[in-house]
Parts: C-alpha cells; sequence; structure tokens
C-alpha cells in the first residue's frame, strides 16, 4: 500500500474516532440533564406538600383554639347546672339558665365549625397522602434512572479512553502538515472532513471538481482538497465497499 493510501485510511480512522468522540462529549454533557424532568418534578411535589403543611397548621391551630373554647364553656354549663340546685329564687334560676342556653347555643355553634374543620383536616391529610407516594415513586424513578445513566456513562466513559488510544495511533501516521489541515477543515466545515469523490462528483458539497483534480486524485499521490468545499477527498476506487461503508 503506497503512502498516500496509508494516509488517507489514516484520515479515514481519525474522522470516523473525531466523530465518535464528538458524539460521546456530547452524551456525557447532556446526561446530568436527563433527571431535570423529574427532580423538577419532586420540587413541585414538595412545594404542593408545604402549602398543604401550611394549611394544615393553621387549621390544626383553629381546631385546638375551638376544642379549648369547647371544653372551657362546657365547664361553665355543668358548674351552672351545679348552681341550679342551690338557686333560692326565680330570677337567679332564669338567670343561670339565660347563660346556659347561650353557652350551649355558642358551643353548638363551635362544634358545627370544628365538624367542618375536621372535614378539612382529613382531606388535606389524604391530599398530603398522595403526594407523598407521589414524591415516592418520583423518588424511586430517579433512583432507577441515576444508576442506569451511572451505567451508560461509565460505559461512554470506557468507550471514550479507547477511542483516545486510536486517535492517538491514528495522527502518528499521519504528517503534521496534513494533519493540521485536517484539523483546520474540522474547526470550520460540519462532519465529513474527508469525502469520497464518485464519477467526479465531490459528496461533500456534491459538485463537480476540476478535470486535473480529478486526475490527480485517481493518481493517489497526493493528498487533493476539493477546491469548492475544501474538504479532503480521496477516490472512492481507491477503497473497497466494505471500508466506505464503514467510512459513512
Amino acid at each position: 500500500m503506497s503512502l498516500y493510501m496509508e494516509q488517507i485510511e489514516q484520515l479515514v480512522v481519525l474522522q470516523r474516532v473525531d466523530s465518535e468522540i464528538l458524539s460521546l462529549e456530547k452524551a456525557l454533557q447532556a446526561a446530568p440533564h436527563q433527571l431535570k424532568e423529574l427532580e423538577k418534578r419532586l420540587q413541585y411535589l414538595q412545594e404542593q406538600e408545604g402549602i398543604i403543611q401550611e394549611k394544615l397548621d393553621i387549621i390544626l391551630e383553629q381546631k385546638h383554639k375551638l376544642e379549648a373554647e369547647i371544653d372551657a364553656d362546657d365547664q361553665l354549663i355543668k358548674k351552672n347546672k351545679n348552681k341550679l340546685l342551690q338557686v333560692e329564687n326565680t330570677k337567679e334560676y332564669h338567670a343561670i339558665m339565660r347563660d346556659m342556653d347561650a353557652l350551649e347555643k355558642t358551643n353548638r355553634q363551635r362544634k358545627e365549625e370544628l365538624d367542618t374543620i375536621l372535614a378539612d383536616i382529613h382531606e388535606l391529610e389524604d391530599r398530603k397522602a398522595v403526594l407523598g407516594k407521589d414524591m415516592q415513586e418520583v423518588r424511586a424513578r430517579m433512583e432507577e434512572q441515576q444508576a442506569q445513566l451511572d451505567a451508560k456513562l461509565q460505559e461512554k466513559r470506557e468507550r471514550m479512553g479507547k477511542l483516545l488510544q486510536e486517535k492517538e495511533r491514528a495522527t502518528k501516521a499521519i504528517p503534521q502538515p496534513i494533519l493540521e489541515r485536517y484539523n483546520f477543515i474540522r474547526q470550520r466545515l460540519e462532519s465529513p472532513v474527508i469525502v469520497p469523490v464518485r464519477e467526479g462528483i465531490c459528496l461533500g458539497c456534491h459538485i463537480a471538481i476540476p478535470p486535473q483534480n480529478y486526475i490527480d486524485l485517481q493518481k493517489g499521490e497526493q493528498i487533493v482538497s476539493c477546491p469548492n468545499c475544501q474538504r479532503i477527498m480521496y477516490w472512492d476506487k481507491h477503497f473497497s465497499p466494505r471500508e466506505e461503508s464503514a467510512e459513512a
């Protein structure tokens, strides 16, 4: 195999390796964002739980206050009932009865309010329990996805290490001026940088190259760039179909 063919082959290898490295780098950078949606969902559920807990704290405080007031008035009603047994005149009897009626009416209203509060507490606790279950499920999914992600990342890192070794071997086989031209083109153009020419057509820009360029390319003696897109070219018939498909 000629030196030219060896250099073209190594450039094709280098291009494949660089493309895969770029893909892996993007995957590694994007990996932490894959859990973002679940994290947002968990944060939302936690915020909703906080809102419900605030409401519960307020309602529980109202409940305790009502229960204390009901208990205090029940004690007064009980004392008044005991007073009735010691009343000596009708006027005092009716006065005590009026106080008892007022206390009992107030307590009935308080107990009705307490029933409403208890129903609200029950509803909020049910909602909080549902949120707790949802958060547990989200955390489980996050742990599962994190484990899968860690495994994939480890696999990609191992693959990256092998690719870097393969890249190092390829670059050693390419003369520095050609390697610099390759890197220069790669920084300015989308992949591929190394493209075949088929029937006089550059498959990078799909434009016919000048006849003399095509003749020089077919000779296989020197690295030739497309005069239109500046990509490095090779004649497709210099490589077997298997090699071309692997490069694609």
